[in-house]
């Protein structure tokens, strides 16, 4: 699989270093230095973004002009991502987005949204603390927002998230319910960003040759 790399920063490199692992090549990659419409993106099969907020969505879109299909893990330009996939239909391309990759969080996604459900008829106070490193631009986390949507269209109700940002952290993130009785609690630390990695090269691996608009529940299913 030939790879255009939008971004080259701690995840771009991860996702450098395992896709090379796996016999996969990274034929381009982008970075503050180098515009993405600098490159020839005609040599590759998928492009993965993990770019800034303030460039992803330019940089989806030129990889959808050039019809190559796109996997974005960029989080903090999503109020732009229903043009992405109006632009993705209108072109017959291929676009995935998650907010993370990793097969564990995605698996936690879903035992926040089981809870959620359970928690409707009950009194208890929710709320989500996140935690990441200090280099993180976008608070709180796509991940975070993601967990909070979810239990939002379930229960009906606002869900306070509350963000740190700790030296050496990869990413922490905690759902918890609270009563004047009890407190219930269910929580997700990635100890390295290798799964992170692993998750968009899976999707990048699954994407070639489909068209359309797609998640992560896509491949798990």
């Amino acid at each position: 699989m030939k790879i255009a790399l939008i971004g080259n920063g701690k995840m771009g490199k991860k996702i450098n270093e395992l896709a090379s692992q796996k016999g996969h090549f990274i034929v381009c990659c982008s970075d503050s230095k180098t515009s993405i419409e600098t490159l020839d993106l005609s040599n590759a099969d998928v492009a993965i973004d993990f770019s800034t907020p303030d460039s992803a969505f330019q940089n989806i879109t030129h990889a959808i002009y050039s019809n190559i299909p796109v996997i974005s893990g960029t989080t903090g330009w999503l109020d732009k991502k229903s043009e992405i996939e109006d632009l993705c239909i209108k072109k017959k391309g291929a676009f995935l987005y998650s907010s993370n990759f990793s097969i564990g969080v995605n698996i936690f996604f879903q035992l926040n949204k089981n809870l959620a459900k359970l928690m409707q008829q009950y009194k208890y106070d929710c709320t989500i603390n996140e935690i990441h490193h200090t280099d993180k631009i976008d608070y709180p986390s796509g991940t975070a927002l993601t967990l909070k949507q979810d239990i939002e269209t379930i229960n009906h109700r606002n869900i306070t998230v509350k963000s740190q940002r700790i030296k050496d952290t990869v990413g922490t993130h905690q759902i918890n319910y609270s009563s004047l009785n009890d407190e219930i609690e269910i929580k997700h630390t990635a100890t390295n960003r290798e799964g992170f990695a692993k998750g968009a090269i899976l999707a990048a691996e699954w994407i070639i040759g489909k068209t359309g608009v797609f998640n992560m529940n896509d491949i798990i299913k």
